[in-house]
């Protein structure tokens, strides 16, 4: 992915209302977003255009998108 994708996302990422969520969403940018394929990417895209409870509450729950590319990414980030 180009660097100026993942800086975009970044600043997506730290810009939120919810501390927790920031962090977390950062921490899985700053260690997996060379490693996530195109799709994941976008998948990661939609994560983040979500509300801040609504995604916070995607992440803390047990729920799995039945996308397999968004699951991926959400399996990603609660392991960060």
């Amino acid at each position: 992915m180009e660097r100026a994708e993942y800086e975009r996302l970044r600043w997506r990422c730290i810009r939120r209302g919810l501390l927790e969520l920031d962090l977390k969403l950062t921490r899985f940018l700053d260690q997996e977003f060379e490693k996530l394929t195109d799709e994941e990417v976008e998948a990661f895209k939609r994560m983040a255009d979500m509300d801040d409870l609504e995604c916070w509450k995607l992440i803390v729950s047990d729920q799995v998108p039945s996308d397999p590319h968004e699951a991926a990414v959400l399996a990603k980030v609660r392991k960060c």
